[in-house]
């Protein structure tokens, strides 16, 4: 019979499946219809986001069906997922944003769940250990591809960044821009860097692509789009016009050894150079849209690892440090370049000094953010006070970029929070007081001391009145764009740590707490540690929020299960979730999944111990590790291995 007359939804599909098919399955379907039906209408009458999110609802629905369903029910069910196919095409034909597709696996039939296996965990390939392709043969990165990427895109996406998207390296072209993903290894039709040079889109300015490098692109990525280099992070080479400039092996310049500060030094990184090197460096070799000489200095580890002309840092010798050479004055154009003052005499000695001791590091990671790091130092040896007061002038920042018809603002202060808005004195009021209710509640899973010090000074709660406000405060304060059905969020950089939230006199306190639930825990996390990652502190929010009070209604619960399986089809292990190559939603879904299994009963004491270890200062893998007894890369690849059945 008709999975459709099952359903009691006429459609058009002629999906055949077992008559007892149970109640979920037909559930299931029918979320997959009335997607699918949305998107036709929404893309006939001209509405391109809104046919987008409901193509992408159908593929993540279907996922879904697909993991409930038998291989025989699967086949039965592929006509449907051809009409997504065609949606999708039809989409994309028009311009429009849609996530890129995949066909789910053949399912190979039930197994059953089991406790993720961490017990032996299955080696975990580092940096040195990269999946090499073969050299020569078509598809090696650092031989064919990467001169072929430098030659045709240097100039916007190497020594520039068109469109919001530079590729310095093979982390950052895999990474991709902002807007998601641009090669997905394996999947050359979902590969946008492909589709562009296929359709002519790209390069502009009149260059082109030839056959032969096309084909050598598709071979690549169909291939599993590999690196066979030392170090995925390496800088390519600055581009010329019309030249090949890339770094063979025997070309690139040895990268200094990173060694830990032993508490002997007189001169902090965290804390002294890398205020130094925020302040004067930002726009051309941290947080820059275009990368000055190859320099990227966002991070220790690029720093280290230098530029076109080299290392700038050499251990132990900081008078014949590039650096401090460029920074004197003494080779080539003087640095900081651009009109701005040079840095003062004692200024770089102190750099010098640091160089002179080892060049060590007392950040958290060599992959931290400098400007993170240097603000995680200075709130450290801040009071509670002093970051609460810094956290207020930096909101009243936020406030006039985004308030633009200068409503009026009010301000509300509580045990944890200092909240501020436009918004009524009630509203805010309300918005607190459910604020301080649910601290209460996560202090129980999260931990921590009780007042202003437990967000290392009082959170911010950026309240705004309607949807636009909310959306116009993330695009002027965070330069982004966020998803239409967010109504809050949370941001933490160091120093500055906020929630954002919608809410308004019409609001029931249950609607705000509800809203307040998840950024409230992950923002209580994130300020824990010092390298506490991003889908690490989200994930526990969600966690916290999906088990207070059945907060998580079940068509939200299927939701989030439905993302959480797209996410894992794109991943081929734990490396690649870990080292940032999922677009940020996918991390978060991913986290989600991941925290809620270190927070169940059987894992609590150690989660608890991860905690511990997270105060003392420890860098979080090392502290994850040490608390649960494996790698972290291993703890996901267990997890991965669970969730396929495997």
């Amino acid at each position: 019979m008709l999975l459709a007359a099952l359903i009691g939804l006429p459609h058009p599909l002629g999906i055949i499946v077992a008559a007892d098919a149970t109640t979920e399955q037909r559930e299931s379907f029918k979320a997959v219809v009335k997607a699918l039906d949305d998107a036709f209408k929404s893309r006939r009458a001209g509405r391109l986001d809104d046919a987008s999110a409901s193509v992408d609802q159908a593929s993540l629905e279907f996922a879904a069906l697909v993991k409930m369903s038998t291989p025989e029910t699967y086949d039965k069910l592929l006509p449907t997922m051809k009409l997504i196919e065609r949606e999708h095409a039809f989409l994309q034909l028009e311009g429009a944003s849609v996530l890129p597709l995949r066909l789910p696996a053949r399912p190979p039939g039930k197994a059953a769940m089991a406790s993720p296996d961490v017990s032996q965990p299955k080696p975990q390939p580092t940096t040195a250990t990269v999946k090499k392709s073969p050299l020569n043969n078509g598809d090696s990165f650092t031989a064919v591809i990467q001169p072929i990427l430098v030659s045709r895109c240097g100039q916007c996406h190497v020594s520039g960044a068109k469109g919001g998207f530079q590729m310095t390296s093979y982390e950052t072209l895999m990474r991709g821009p902002a807007a998601g993903v641009v090669v997905f290894p394996g999947d050359v039709i979902a590969s946008r860097l492909i589709e562009t040079i296929e359709t002519g889109d790209m390069p502009r300015g009149g260059g082109k692509v030839a056959a032969t490098e096309l084909a050598a692109l598709k071979r690549w990525v169909a291939a599993g789009a590999k690196f066979d280099g030392p170090d995925p992070q390496a800088a390519f080479a600055s581009a010329a016009p019309g030249t090949v400039a890339t770094q063979t092996d025997a070309m690139m310049p040895a990268t200094p050894l990173v060694k830990r500060a032993t508490g002997k030094e007189t001169v902090s990184f965290a804390a002294d150079i890398a205020p130094l090197l925020v302040a004067n460096c930002t726009g051309c070799h941290i947080d820059s849209m275009q990368t000055r000489g190859g320099l990227n200095m966002n991070t220790f580890a690029q720093l280290f690892r230098g530029g076109d002309s080299g290392a700038v840092v050499t251990p132990s010798s900081g008078d014949t440090s590039l650096i401090i050479r460029k920074l004197r004055g003494m080779e080539g154009d003087r640095m900081p370049a651009g009109g701005r003052s040079a840095l003062a005499d004692d200024s770089i000695a102190l750099i010098a000094k640091w160089i002179d001791e080892g060049a060590t590091l007392d950040g958290a990671s060599e992959s931290q953010s400098l400007t993170v790091m240097s603000q995680l130092a200075w709130a450290d040896r801040a009071t509670a006070p002093e970051v609460t007061q810094r956290r207020g002038q930096l909101a009243t920042e936020h406030l006039a970029l985004a308030n633009a018809s200068k409503a009026s603002v009010e301000a509300a202060s509580t045990d944890h929070f200092s909240a501020v808005g436009t918004v009524s004195q009630a509203t805010l009021k309300m918005v607190a007081e459910s604020a301080e209710k649910i601290v209460t509640d996560a202090r129980a899973l999260v931990g921590g001391t009780q007042g202003e010090s437990y967000f290392r000074g009082k959170a911010t709660i950026v309240v705004l009145p309607k949807r636009y406000d909310y959306s116009e405060f993330a695009k002027m304060v965070e330069a982004r764009g966020i998803p239409a059905t967010w109504n809050s969020h949370w941001h933490f950089d160091g120093i500055d740590a906020y929630i954002a939230v919608v809410a308004n006199d019409r609001d029931e306190p249950e609607t705000i707490s509800q809203r307040l639930f998840t950024p409230i825990a992950a923002l209580a996390m994130a300020t824990r540690g010092g390298d506490v990652p991003h889908w690490f502190a989200e994930g526990l929010g969600v966690t916290f929020a999906a088990r207070a009070k059945g907060l998580l209604a079940r068509d939200a619960r299927r939701k989030l299960e439905t993302e959480i399986y797209a996410a894992t089809s794109a991943m081929d292990n734990g490396k690649m979730f870990l080292d940032g190559k999922l677009s940020p939603e996918q991390s978060d879904r991913i986290g989600a999944a991941l925290v809620s299994t270190m927070t169940d009963r059987s894992r609590r004491r150690q989660f608890d111990a991860l905690l511990r270890e997270l105060e003392t200062g420890l860098p979080f893998e090392a502290a994850f590790e040490k608390a649960f007894g494996v790698p972290l890369g291993d703890y996901v690849d267990g997890w991965l291995r669970l969730v396929r059945g495997g």
